[in-house]
């Protein structure tokens, strides 16, 4: 910034992550839930979809290892195949969400298949839980007018992401781990997958992700649960 002294570079580069934080929280994160150090810093919000899956056991034992907590956002089949999976998601601290019942694109639905994907989903998650997920991640993304007021006559606020790193295309531990490190900023919101087929690339490179997020002073926090 030539022609600017120290001090108004500082409060300019200040203005700007403000601004940079506040349009990713009215973008994606109506129904995040930080804490008060996490919302003060550069914090980072880490999410699985797809399961609960076998691998699930094993990005849970990572996150414990880095004592981070993360959102499952959950599928409703999976977790009535896998019920004892999404109860230890929960009780390590975790957030569980709502991914829908068998993971359709949501735009394609009528109002009542919409519905049934997303409350037969609640009831398993709060079955297991005891908790009802207040937010809804569309699967691949897919999102337009009718499904955000759907979403909404329900009590669901759509959660979805910024940072992308296509771990389920299974490019490699080591281009997930770069894809999620090149492109991760204050308030990003990272997807990844612990379910929908061999997650065994992203187990690989959630420890490398976590460890250099640390190191560069971010905190994690998830949406409410």
């Amino acid at each position: 910034m030539p022609g600017l002294s120290r001090r108004a570079r500082t409060r300019t580069r200040t203005r700007a992550r403000a601004l940079l934080a506040a349009t990713l929280l009215a973008l994606f994160g109506a129904g995040l839930s930080a804490t008060p150090a996490a919302a003060a810093g550069k914090v980072v919000y880490i999410t699985f979809d797809d399961g609960p899956s076998v691998y699930t056991p094993q990005v849970l034992k990572v996150l414990s290892q880095y004592r981070v907590h993360a959102t499952f956002f959950e599928v409703g089949q999976n977790v009535a195949s896998h019920p004892a999976l999404t109860s230890q998601v929960y009780r390590r601290g975790n957030s569980v969400q709502n991914h829908t019942w068998s993971h359709p694109d949501l735009r394609t639905l009528s109002a009542a298949q919409f519905a049934y994907q997303v409350t037969a989903t609640d009831r398993q998650i709060r079955s297991h839980t005891g908790y009802r997920p207040c937010c809804l991640r569309p699967p691949y993304g897919a999102l337009n007018g009718t499904v955000r007021a759907r979403a909404a006559a329900l009590g669901k606020k759509i959660a979805l992401w910024t940072v992308d790193p296509r771990d389920w295309s299974r490019p490699g531990a080591a281009a997930i781990r770069a894809r999620v490190l090149d492109h991760v900023r204050p308030g990003s919101v990272v997807l990844l997958h612990d379910g929908g087929g061999d997650r065994s690339q992203t187990v690989a490179a959630l420890s490398g992700i976590l460890k250099a997020l640390k190191a560069r002073g971010y905190t994690f926090a998830t949406w409410a649960r």
